[in-house]
């Protein structure tokens, strides 16, 4: 009975009963085998390599993330498109996180654009169905004046949740946009420079020209207090040198004594100027230029 029952077992191919049942192993195998579908919780895309495209700027981090801010906020999907007649694909969304992606947990900042309900995206390997693109823009400083940007592109569809790398048209053109907003800002910070440096060229040449007004203004003062004060010198001079004749028909003599010759008769107030002083004759020219004397008591003093 067990020749027979043994015989039974080896036509079967179960071998000795001692050990398992090939079958029993090939069947616990494959329980532990991940089956197709189950690598992930259901509903969640499998995500795939994608190195994406990284270039080093030579830019300052923020200079650099403003750029990548102004790209995800524009709205496009650069480097992709749906319809044949519409190359470009509008309706995108900035935002802080990914579904997709999840938390970034290195260094530097990141920014994604998302759009939802794209149809068979161009430049998204073997895209089919409707589904979602998401670009990730990584910013790391890597220097004071240098700037890694590391930028991946996919498509998942919405159905079977397949990933779909892009195949470097997206991450290149989204890469340009960047570059150009970062052009842009470069030439807006070199204007913006430029007017500082031409406001303050301006307001030091409007310094220096205040300074030469003030400058002139305290030498015209200077010049006018100088003519005032010679002004009052000569007024004081005046007032010594100059006389009034006191009396009508005052003569003026040719010489400081009462028989000399009378020259002319002098009006009243007739204005004289004393050469010589002596104790009882002036020695004085008339307006005329007339040379004589006048005895002290026929003048009087300037008011």
């Amino acid at each position: 009975m067990e020749q027979a029952l043994a015989k039974t077992r080896k036509t079967c191919g179960l071998g000795d009963a001692s050990r398992p049942p090939r079958v029993h192993i090939l069947l616990l195998a494959m329980l532990f085998l991940p089956m197709p579908g189950l690598g992930s919780p259901q509903g969640h895309a499998q995500k795939s390599a994608s190195e994406g495209l990284e270039v080093v700027l030579e830019a300052p981090e923020a200079d650099v993330f403003r750029a990548v801010e102004q790209v995800a906020n524009d709205e496009i999907v650069h480097g992709t498109y749906v319809y044949e007649r519409e190359k470009t694909l509008r309706g995108a969304v900035a935002v802080n996180s990914s579904a997709y992606f999840g938390r970034w947990q290195g260094p530097g900042k990141t920014l994604y654009k998302v759009l939802n309900g794209a149809l068979a995206p161009r430049h998204f390997k073997d895209s089919a169905d409707i589904g979602t693109i998401t670009v990730r823009y990584l910013v790391q400083a890597v220097g004071d004046s240098r700037t890694r940007v590391h930028i991946v592109a996919v498509f998942v569809e919405d159905g079977r949740r397949k990933v779909h790398v892009s195949d470097g048209s997206v991450e290149s053109s989204e890469m340009k946009e960047i570059q150009d907003r970062l052009q842009q800002i470069k030439l807006e910070q070199e204007r913006a420079a430029e007017a500082v440096k031409h406001r303050q060229e301006q307001e030091a040449a409007d310094a220096a020209l205040a300074r030469q007004r003030e400058a002139e203004k305290s030498r015209l003062l200077a010049a006018e207090s100088a003519a005032q004060s010679l002004e009052e010198r000569v007024s004081a001079l005046r007032h010594e040198a100059v006389r009034l004749v006191n009396g009508p028909g005052v003569d003026l003599k040719s010489a400081p004594f009462h028989g000399a010759v009378s020259l002319q008769a002098l009006p009243v107030n007739t204005e004289v100027v004393i050469l010589i002083v002596t104790p009882y004759w002036l020695g004085v020219e008339t307006p005329e230029g007339h040379r004589g004397w006048l005895r002290r008591d026929q003048v009087k003093q300037l008011p």
